[in-house]
């Protein structure tokens, strides 16, 4: 049985009015589920003419001061997150 894993996908198109050339359209949330069910999520959005970033939904850092892990979501600024020098600085 494969292992079971939240997702993000992020969707972009491409776009030459932009100054990186693809423009953000959406983020989609995906509840546990499989790399083999995200992958096809993934091919169907690629053949409607998207460009397709997959994503960890949580990932696991650890706490600058304790010394604990924990878990946050991938997007989470540098600045908010327990496990960098400029969030306990402030």
């Amino acid at each position: 049985m494969s292992k079971l894993t939240e997702y993000t996908i992020e969707l972009f198109k491409a776009d030459r009015r932009v100054k990186g050339g693809y423009r953000f359209i959406e983020k989609k949330d995906f509840a546990p589920v499989t790399k083999d069910y995200i992958d096809t999520v993934a091919d169907k959005f690629m053949t409607d003419g998207f460009i397709v970033k997959i994503f960890e939904t949580y990932v696991t850092k650890t706490n600058l001061m304790g010394g604990k892990e924990f878990t946050e979501r991938y997007d989470t600024p540098i600045y908010c997150s327990p496990s960098s020098e400029s969030y306990w600085s402030m």
